[in-house]
């Protein structure tokens, strides 16, 4: 397939997996629009960059969504588009009695609102002719019990639950509204991967996060596993035909 018909939107681009997945598919003849609250990491000719805080949607949502839209409604005939839900806050690593109500509003908007939206706003705006992948990034902490991670883990928990009713939505007999015909989406566990958010969970105070044992644990045997490799995996999928309106995948498996 020609590069030019490609495009991709990831969020988190400039750092951790987002970072390795936006390059990895820069090479692969992709064009990318990255979506981060932070300045660029990459300079390239296919590369849009769409400065935006997720955490802050009542205020960046209207901006956010007029970008996608002229990337999506650009004079390419986008023939494939991928959408890689990244981005995702690792705030609130606590105890839940201790849990601030209006950080979790803002843990939210990142891990589950946004993702969320950003789903139904890929697979309205793409030509209806177009395969759409998308890729939901999840965690462990979705489909199992951590102490300390009732926010991240409940966010988490809530996007993959959400991938799993958008599949059933687009192959219900009962749908009305126009949609590609392909589209698939999968939520990805990625595995222990060495990013700054390992860091944050290995720097906690063993009395506010009772499992910051298990992270520190996890980097001092050597097991993180290096952005790239994951990416590798998302790409694949991004790239690939035939697939389940929705799966679970995990890195390696």
């Amino acid at each position: 397939m020609p590069s030019a018909t490609q495009l991709a939107l990831v969020t988190g681009t400039t750092s951790g997996i987002g970072l390795a997945v936006a390059r990895q598919l820069l090479d692969s003849g992709w064009t990318v629009g990255g979506i981060a609250r932070r300045a660029a990491e990459i300079s390239h000719p296919r590369y849009h960059h769409i400065a935006a805080d997720l955490a802050e949607l009542s205020s960046s949502v209207a901006s956010l969504e007029a970008a996608i839209q002229r990337l999506l409604g650009d004079h390419q005939p986008w023939q494939r588009v991928g959408l890689v839900n990244n981005a995702a806050s690792a705030d609130l690593l606590t105890s839940f009695e201790a849990i601030d109500p209006l950080a979790l509003l803002r843990l939210y908007a990142v891990n589950t609102a946004a993702p969320v939206w950003l789903m139904g706003l890929v697979v309205r705006e793409s030509p209806h002719e177009a395969v759409v992948r998308i890729v939901n990034v999840s965690s462990g902490a979705a489909v199992g019990v951590f102490p300390g991670l009732a926010a991240y883990g409940s966010s988490k928990a809530a996007l993959r639950m959400a991938g799993m009713v958008a599949a059933a939505e687009l192959a219900s007999p009962q749908r009305r509204q126009s949609a590609p015909t392909d589209v698939a989406i999968v939520s990805f566990e990625p595995g222990i991967v060495d990013t700054p958010m390992q860091q944050v969970a290995r720097g906690q105070p063993p009395e506010k996060f009772p499992s910051v044992h298990l992270f520190r644990d996890i980097a001092a045997r050597g097991v993180l596993v290096p952005p790239e490799a994951p990416a590798a995996e998302i790409v694949a999928f991004l790239e690939s035909d035939r697939q389940p309106g929705f799966a679970e995948r995990r890195f390696g498996a």
